[in-house]
């Protein structure tokens, strides 16, 4: 996602007695996700994650999006043919999604969490995606349990893309280059361990920073095998400027260096966002 992840707490009043989920509501409420992936640079996560489940996807596919938002996955492969379930948490999203639908799209929206999908009968759908709910989730057990159910509604053989936001570019942009938070300032917090530089998120606060060890531990639980792990907008935020200022083809070229270089081990760490694939045994 293209907003600072770290300067939010500074801009949220919050009580002790208010529900995370309060807060997200209150956050999608007032963001334009809707056009979050139009412009070049917010393009680039999308057509990543586009590009890893046309990989995968075979017509006749059925697909569930857990975390749908506005529904620009969830749309985009309806009007390619695939029948498409979608959940959203946040009813200012809904309804969106249910503007944004065409008469010929086999989709469905329902409100839902991503930690409960009892609505949903096991080993149902080839392709899960994930691509929200682990961004707003602090607590290992509600990690897990959000991976469970998905990986739970998926047929065996199925593949599950989950996406997180991850911590160091987010420092290194928005408080080394951009200046929009104090880093000092956040060590001394507690936000930032000193020694390590990895952050502290809590379930007080906004979106959870993770990194790529943080992941491996979290799917060391489970009985499926990764097929990727993607650094899905690489450097793009931090050079947000001047990838908005690129003609398409220097644009289109931008675009072929990220799509051979997102799984490099030695640069998959600078990103904002990365996506997880895996497969159900």
């Amino acid at each position: 996602m293209e907003f600072s992840y770290l300067i939010f707490r500074n801009n949220i009043k919050r009580g002790g007695k208010v529900k995370m989920n309060q807060f997200l509501i209150d956050f999608y409420n007032n963001y334009d996700e809707d056009n979050r992936l139009i412009l070049k640079h917010g393009s680039v996560e999308f057509l990543t994650t586009m590009h890893y489940i046309e990989k995968y996807i075979r017509p006749g596919d059925c697909v569930l999006e857990i975390g749908a938002g506005t529904g620009r996955y969830s749309h985009t492969l309806a009007r390619q043919g695939y029948s498409v379930d979608a959940v959203e948490l946040v009813e200012h999203n809904i309804e969106i999604f249910r503007q944004n639908t065409q008469p010929d799209e086999n989709i469905t929206i329902r409100q839902g969490n991503a930690m409960d999908l009892s609505g949903f009968s096991d080993n149902q759908y080839d392709i899960t995606l994930l691509l929200g709910p682990m961004y707003h989730l602090y607590t290992i057990e509600d990690k897990h349990q959000a991976l469970k159910e998905a990986i739970r509604v998926t047929k065996p053989g199925g593949v599950i893309f989950a996406a997180y936001v991850i911590s160091d570019m987010c420092i290194l942009d928005e408080g080394f280059n951009r200046n929009n938070i104090n880093v000092e300032k956040y060590i001394e917090e507690g936000l930032i361990d000193a020694q390590t530089f990895a952050t502290k998120s809590q379930p007080k606060d906004l979106f959870e920073l993770v990194r790529k060890e943080n992941i491996d531990d979290l799917m060391s639980k489970f009985s499926v095998s990764r097929l990727h792990y993607v650094a899905s907008n690489g450097c793009t935020l931090f050079m947000r400027e001047k990838i908005d200022a690129m003609d398409d083809k220097t644009f289109e070229l931008y675009l072929k260096y990220h799509f051979a270089t997102c799984e490099r081990e030695d640069l998959i760490g600078f990103t904002n966002n990365s996506l997880d694939i895996f497969r159900k045994y």
